[in-house]
């Protein structure tokens, strides 16, 4: 197996095409033609953790966050960034990141943080647009059954859990055809080619390769005339942050217990206790500052993120209580969410959740 080979996979779970426009997820050193030995799975990539690799015969490392953010200028080792590529390079460990990819699947950061609280009724808090792409084609009748099969099995015509394929009226076309076709010669030596169907799908847009490649391949037509545009309908299986419900209203102190029971914490930075039960939460892995207006607009009676700032909380404004429970705290899980779900895929090889402490916040 080649290191590509885990880039598709981890592709499946998290497209790179859901990562936010600022970030750097992907292969980010390495040669992805390289024979996999071994995959280290982490949330960050430091030095202790390359040199964890090493030590484990692991020549990928799997992280959630990406070591280069802000882009390389230089490499001279003079800072952590820099030794981390550096060591990388020498022992030839490939470096992959997933960061806002994953943040923004259905299957990701925030939707471990419902699993671990137990929530029910899990919805996409700050749902993505610009995910949902439409295609609009014309194939002749008796090739309309096999076109759509084909861009069924590519992964086109559901969204979620819906199906959103349409067929347009019968009529006549005007495209040109090949060695197979069988036009007609029409009134005043006009050529009406034979009946069409008009197909109308949606698809995700990380889809979109496969889906053009099966219409290219399967379409009767030598030149396919086709239609592709950006919907601005938001995706309900991609987005920001994730809320649900408690099985059970608990009191907001009862709640602060589970989740320092669950994450491991021992403080937590909250907003004024409002002192009403606890029954829809709000969660978002990571800095989650933005999200707060949407946690208010959706009802929540308590909104679990991280990094926020001192007007930050202010923002509470007696509507909802807000928790800062810690970056690497609630992003913790995150390390299990992508071993479990690789270990899955490639059952016969090994995975390893590194051992390596990252968080670099310590408390007295």
């Amino acid at each position: 197996m080649k290191i590509k080979s885990v880039c598709t996979l981890l592709n499946e779970l998290a497209p790179l095409h859901y990562a936010e426009d600022f970030d750097n997820v992907g292969l980010l050193v390495g040669n992805s033609n390289d024979e996999l030995k071994g995959i280290l799975v982490t949330l960050d990539t430091l030095e202790d953790v390359v040199e964890e690799a090493i030590s484990k015969g692991c020549n990928l490392i799997v992280s959630f966050h990406p070591i280069i953010f802000k882009g390389l200028k230089k490499l001279t080792g003079s800072n952590y960034v820099e030794r981390v590529v550096q060591k990388a390079i020498k022992n030839d460990i490939a470096i992959y990141s997933i960061h806002t990819a994953l943040d923004n699947s259905h299957l990701g950061v925030s939707a471990k943080i419902c699993q671990v609280l137990g929530l029910k009724n899990q919805k996409v808090l700050i749902p993505k647009k610009g995910t949902i792409k439409k295609l609009v084609t014309y194939v002749p009748v008796e090739a309309a059954k096999e076109l759509k099969n084909q861009l069924f099995k590519s992964g086109a015509g559901a969204i979620g859990n819906y199906d959103n394929c349409s067929f347009g009226a019968v009529g006549t076309g005007s495209f040109k055809g090949n060695e197979e076709s069988n036009p007609t010669l029409g009134v005043k030596g006009q050529i009406h080619f034979e009946q069409e169907e008009q197909l109308h799908i949606t698809f995700e847009a990380s889809k979109e390769k496969k889906v053009l490649s099966a219409l290219f391949e399967h379409h009767p037509y030598e030149e396919v005339a086709y239609e592709l545009t950006t919907l601005e309908n938001t995706n309900q299986k991609i987005g920001m942050g994730m809320f649900g419900v408690l099985g059970s209203e608990l009191s907001e102190k009862e709640f602060l217990n589970l989740v320092k029971d669950k994450f491991g914490i021992q403080s937590i930075r909250h907003s004024k206790l409002l002192g009403k039960p606890i029954k829809k939460v709000a969660v978002l892995g990571g800095s989650g500052a933005f999200a707060i207006g949407a946690a208010k607009a959706i009802g929540a009676d308590i909104f679990l993120t991280a990094d926020l700032k001192y007007h930050n909380f202010f923002e509470a404004e007696n509507r909802l209580v807000l928790a800062d429970i810690g970056h690497f705290e609630s992003e913790q899980f995150t390390k299990n969410l992508l071993v479990d779900f690789l270990t899955e895929k490639i059952p016969n090889f090994a995975v390893a959740l590194s051992e390596s402490i990252t968080n670099p916040v310590n408390y007295f």
